[in-house]
């Protein structure tokens, strides 16, 4: 198949990106900035914006299916600049399908659209969709998907997934955040350390990618749906932070600090940011003292069953990855 990538350059869609030329399909791709690496890879690129109608439109030509990655991530920011990256570029994408007759788009979502603040312990898609956010990405994000999955039709399949904390090597994110909070000594625990969470290993966000991509072009049965995407195997924060904290050779952390003290930071600090107009991205967020204190981790039932979706890679198998790929970094940065 010859497939569309938005956002290829970041961290899932490169990872997408790779695999499908490894399985042998024709891969084009658009994202913001070009990237050296995808033209080395023999990749089709386009330096593109998703809120102008011409650069999807163009990049789309040709395709069969399209893989709807590129987003607009975080806990704080403009609204509008939400809006335009995450809503008004999803539409763009799903007129554009229709204009070059692309037959099958996956979209990545993210738990975050039914997450209300509340545990989650063990829930399917069945559950309902967030209706009061804690800030302009979940509201984004949940709009996006909706779009997504009214859009499915017998001229468009769609699927949206929803893939949990994906981390693993080259991650930009997660991973990055914790080292560097840990080594300037910001890093506490949020609650009691018996909350559970999953999490997704990168290789495993890609396979479910594809095995969705497989299933809409095939059986379709997954066409109109979403599905939770994680490893399957749900471990306490504590636990999968300090995970991350040995892969990197650093100290695990045990200072913790109460929920109930985390949450109100995140609203006088929220408050206080939006009066003072200040853009950087608080340390702590509503949202963020919910995340860390509360259980999420899902039913992946949907998922087996309608995609085929089997996690490839466990959470220890890709601690050690990661531990290789630290130490290859750090080697190199003191050469």
């Amino acid at each position: 198949m010859k497939a569309l990538v938005t956002g290829g350059g970041g961290f899932l869609g490169g990872a997408i990106v790779k695999a499908l030329l490894k399985r042998g399909d024709a891969v084009k791709t658009i994202q913001r900035n070009q990237y050296s690496w995808l033209n080395n890879l023999g990749v089709e690129t386009l330096q593109g914006d998703l809120t102008r109608k011409d650069d999807i439109n163009t990049a789309a030509k040709d395709c069969d299916v399209i893989f709807h990655v590129a987003a607009k991530a975080g806990v704080w920011g403009d609204y509008d600049d939400y809006y335009q990256a995450n809503v008004v570029a999803t539409n763009n994408v799903l007129e554009t399908c229709r204009v070059n007759n692309v037959k099958y788009l996956v979209y990545t979502s993210t738990p975050s659209v039914v997450f209300d603040g509340n545990d989650e312990k063990g829930i399917n898609e069945s559950a309902p969709y967030v209706s009061d956010f804690f800030n302009a990405y979940q509201r984004t994000k949940t709009e996006a998907e909706q779009l997504v999955i009214n859009a499915n039709c017998d001229d468009l399949k769609t699927v949206s997934l929803r893939p949990h904390l994906i981390w693993g090597p080259e991650d930009p994110h997660l991973v990055p955040r914790i080292i560097s909070r840990a080594k300037s000594g910001r890093l506490k625990l949020v609650g009691n350390k018996n909350n559970k969470v999953d999490s997704c290993y990168i290789d495993n966000a890609v396979l479910a990618h594809l095995r969705a991509a497989d299933c809409l072009m095939s059986k379709g049965n997954c066409a109109g749906k979403a599905y939770f995407i994680s490893n399957g195997e749900p471990i306490s924060m504590s636990d999968l932070i300090n995970k991350i904290l040995i892969a990197a050779d650093l100290p695990e952390v045990n200072k913790q600090i109460p929920e109930t003290l985390a949450y109100l930071v995140g609203v006088i600090l929220e408050k206080s940011y939006a009066w003072l107009k200040i853009k950087e991205e608080p340390i702590m967020t509503r949202f963020v003292a919910r995340q860390l204190s509360t259980s999420h981790w899902f039913d992946l039932t949907a998922a087996k069953q309608d995609i085929d979706y089997e996690p490839a890679v466990s959470i220890d198998e890709g601690m050690k990855n990661l531990k290789k790929h630290i130490a290859a970094v750090n080697k190199n940065e003191s050469q």
